[in-house]
């Protein structure tokens, strides 16, 4: 791998804006993977799944059904129209600067190297499968039934999202529920019609305050209720509310339980004549520590060592394409990309030092799990 090229290749992806909802861009960034991957002579595939996306771009070595290392990365970012001529692509004092740059356009870069020479000293012996989705930073919601369908079919799975800023691997990521709800009551006169009035805000207060109390330090469940609208003025009993919830939780028990308590809220009104309208849920589940990945960890750890890296991990809070597929029976590592940090900020950066030591890393892991 010659640093130059690869530096000049990512600036070329890095000033693409590739926001999720912007699928002309995702597609761009599409093309340009694909070329390359089909000049690897690899099957490669792209995946139209929605008017409101980008494609989602496939790699395989073999036409096999059963796929042994299913490698996976994203081509969004979480940045809108305008941002790459904003603030371009820069290289300042051994990192490189752009929106998504270590989030993950580097990472996708170091998979096509990692494959390249492992196909030219011949060591690509098993069943490999790459798949770089266009809407991971939204959840995936409209890639989640692809991903699904390729961790079904894989025995491990290797997610190159970004190593920490101190170089850590993710071990385990909590879940994310994520849920929108609506009150709609009946407006009225606060002042000549009161009684006739039903409150959404009165009974989404009630929510709010019933969710918070399900926050739980010790299980490491977080409930936060973001985002409150409602009302129009202060002398009219509000008619329309509603709230945007984010929770996090380490375990499907834990997803469960405020689950229901969600339904018992829903089944019971605090404030007789107001409707509540629930949409939502689980949109990634919890990936625990399991002796599966375990042993994929050492795995990672011993090729780290043989190539003279660090490996250490930590838990994170934020969820990965790597919950999707762990929850499907796929064994996961994840977050064993270069490393960087400030993602989804303008201040995002790549430590340029770690490209080469990562695609090293990858071609190593591939080794030994073949």
């Amino acid at each position: 791998m010659n640093l130059d090229v690869y530096l000049k290749e990512l600036e070329e992806l890095v000033n693409i804006d590739s926001g999720s909802k912007m699928p002309k861009g995702v597609d761009k960034v599409c093309n340009l993977l694909s070329k390359k991957f089909e000049g690897l002579n690899l099957i490669v595939k792209k995946h139209y799944i929605s008017d409101n996306a980008g494609p989602c771009l496939e790699i395989r070595n073999k036409d096999n059904e059963d796929i042994d290392i299913l490698i996976l990365g994203h081509m969004d970012t979480v940045f809108g129209e305008g941002e790459s001529t904003k603030r371009p692509f820069t290289i300042k004092d051994n990192r490189a600067y752009g929106p998504g740059v270590v989030d993950m356009k580097s990472a996708l870069l170091c998979i096509y190297y990692a494959i390249e020479e492992l196909i030219k000293e011949e060591s690509l012996n098993k069943s490999i499968c790459i798949a770089f989705n266009c809407d991971e930073e939204i959840s995936s919601i409209y890639s989640r039934e692809l991903l699904e369908d390729l961790g079904r079919k894989s025995k491990y799975a290797l997610i190159l999202e970004p190593a920490r800023a101190n170089g850590a691997f993710v071990a385990n990521r909590k879940g994310v529920m994520k849920y929108k709800i609506e009150f709609k009551g009946i407006a009225s006169h606060s002042g000549n019609n009161h009684k006739e009035g039903k409150s959404a805000i009165n009974e989404l207060a009630h929510w709010v305050i019933n969710l918070h109390k399900l926050t739980d330090y010790e299980k490491g469940t977080t409930v936060n209720v973001g985002i409150i609208n409602g009302g129009s003025s202060a002398n009219v009993v509000c008619p329309y509310a509603s709230c945007e919830v984010d929770i996090r939780v380490t375990c499907k028990e834990e997803a469960d339980k405020i689950d229901k308590v969600i339904n018992e809220l829903k089944n019971n009104i605090h404030t007789q004549g107001v409707e509540v309208v629930i949409n939502g849920g689980l949109k990634r589940p919890p990936m625990p520590m399991t002796k599966e990945r375990e042993y994929l960890h050492k795995i990672v750890e011993e090729a780290g060592k043989e190539e003279n890296i660090n490996v250490h991990w930590t838990d994170a809070g934020g969820g990965s394409d790597g919950n999707i597929v762990a929850s499907v029976g796929a064994c996961v590592a994840d977050a064993i990309g270069p490393i960087g940090g400030l993602a989804h900020n303008e201040k995002e950066y790549l430590e340029i030092d770690s490209i080469e030591p990562s695609i090293r890393l990858l071609k190593n892991i591939i080794k030994k799990l073949s």
